[in-house]
């Protein structure tokens, strides 16, 4: 596959249900092979916001105002699915941006930072998902997330983990040698 086969994807959500337990879309981002953004919008709230999860968003009320943002959930969901459409898909706990978007996407077309088993061996914790910026920081000594979530920075960051390794990725892919651990169960309907 050629370099504009594959795209980063990241997604942040909000809360909605009681206590907000439940999440929801708010901004989703995709970048190519070299960092840079091919979409990257916040999306208005289908139902009742009953959490920003300010703490780590930095998201309120005021993201969600009319004008050109937020783009209606349909919008955002047909432009990701035409971004991901015939390539492979990279980032971190993939099935939950997934999820929120409501698109299935081939699991052979997926390289999810947070399922690569050498990554877990390498940090000694072969059963853990390890967060992203803990990742970034042990394999890569970079810093992110220093603030606020920012889905183009998470997207950014999976894209540049996966090229740090992707030679030895791919040709265990090559051998039918999957180097990754499988998804909760529960979201297994988002993988075709």
């Amino acid at each position: 596959m050629s370099k504009k086969d594959f795209v980063g994807l990241s997604c942040i959500t909000v809360g909605t249900g009681q206590g907000g337990t439940i999440s929801m879309l708010a901004r989703v981002s995709v970048v190519d092979t070299g960092g840079n953004v091919l979409y990257d919008a916040y999306v208005k709230p289908t139902s009742k916001v009953e959490s920003y999860r300010f703490a780590t968003t930095g998201l309120d009320a005021s993201y969600f105002v009319s004008g050109e943002y937020p783009v209606p959930f349909e919008e955002a969901q047909l432009t990701v699915a035409r971004w991901l459409a015939g390539k492979i898909v990279i980032g971190h706990q993939l099935w939950l941006d997934l999820q929120v978007l409501g698109l299935p996407h081939p699991a052979v077309d997926t390289r999810d930072v947070s399922l690569y088993l050498p990554f877990r061996a390498t940090l000694k914790r072969p059963n853990e998902i390890l967060g992203l910026p803990t990742l970034v920081w042990h394999l890569m000594r970079r810093k992110i997330q220093a603030g606020f979530l920012d889905s183009a920075e998470s997207a950014r960051a999976a894209m540049d983990l996966y090229q740090s390794y992707e030679r030895q990725w791919e040709e265990s892919v090559l051998q039918d040698l999957w180097p990754c651990a499988l998804p909760p169960v529960a979201f297994a309907r988002h993988y075709t």
